[in-house]
């Protein structure tokens, strides 16, 4: 079984000693697909040259990706002068004190926390016209929102606005999830007993396997976890404090996916389960 998790978890990590998430191609255009090397700054000269698919404006994801990599688009779908909120503090940001804002795309994967699975469908509605990109800074305990709206059937970014994170309607939660990624002994008395597992088959490439994670054996399958900051995308569900939260890790790339499910028992946050 320890064997196993090794083989299951190397999309995320380069070993059961050394578990760090895979970096994924962060070029959107295929024919990036195959720059490695190359300066940030020089493959934004190159995706600036690729027209975004008007298609690309129905579904957020798209938008999003393309948005984070394109700096001429990016310029475009700016509304200028862009309202900056921070707590009480109002004031705007012009065109030229704009800074190229990549997002999740150099990291090679993003994250996302919902309340529970039927919620994750909204990811695909094309009907959305708002969405807010959260940008959580765990240890320094503050959320920058960026919010998008589609005008005229086209996405801008129209303001970003801070707030303290305990303001947040995933406050409680979010102050769990940075002890739980940060400190594994926490992590340990943070687990269920058992935490339900569900993965590929190493020895199927057509299945899934199943099984349970009792609290000795979860070293050989915990992922690195990110911990000084984090994302969330808002598609226009309602947040409740409730005492569930699904996180989600998503390579942008390679198609990976985990998911770790959380959930408050007796007053305290506990992982259930985790899947791939």
């Amino acid at each position: 079984m320890v064997f196993s998790a090794c083989v299951l978890m190397a999309m995320w990590a380069t070993g059961c000693s050394d578990k760090k998430p895979v970096a994924a191609d962060t070029a959107v255009v295929d024919s990036l697909q195959v720059v490695d090397t190359a300066s940030v700054d020089t493959l934004d000269e190159i995706i600036s040259e690729q027209p975004m698919p008007k298609a690309a404006d129905e579904l957020f994801d798209d938008f999003i990706f393309n948005f984070a990599a394109n700096r001429k688009l990016q310029m475009a779908r700016v509304k200028f002068p862009l309202k900056i909120v921070d707590g009480e503090k109002v004031a705007s940001l012009g065109k030229k004190q704009w800074k190229m804002e990549h997002f999740f795309m150099e990291q090679g994967y993003y994250t996302l926390i919902f309340d529970n699975m039927k919620q994750m469908d909204v990811v695909k509605d094309t009907s959305i016209n708002n969405v807010v990109v959260e940008k959580v800074y765990l240890t320094k305990e503050k959320v920058e929102k960026y919010m998008f709206e589609r005008l005229n059937g086209r996405w801008f970014l129209t303001s970003i606005r801070t707030n303290d994170m305990v303001h947040n309607t995933n406050a409680s939660f979010l102050a769990f999830y940075q002890k739980f990624a940060s400190d594994p002994e926490f992590q340990l008395e943070s687990l269920n007993n058992p935490v339900m597992f569900t993965g590929p088959d190493p020895d199927d490439d057509f299945s899934t396997m199943t099984g349970e994670i009792a609290p000795e054996t979860w070293p050989a399958f915990a992922p690195e976890l990110p911990s000084g900051f984090i994302y969330n995308i808002m598609y226009g569900q309602k947040y409740r404090e409730g005492n569930q939260k699904i996180f989600v890790m998503r390579g942008i790339a390679n198609g990976m996916e985990m998911q770790l499910t959380f959930k408050r028992i007796d007053g305290d946050w506990k992982l259930t389960s985790l899947s791939e």
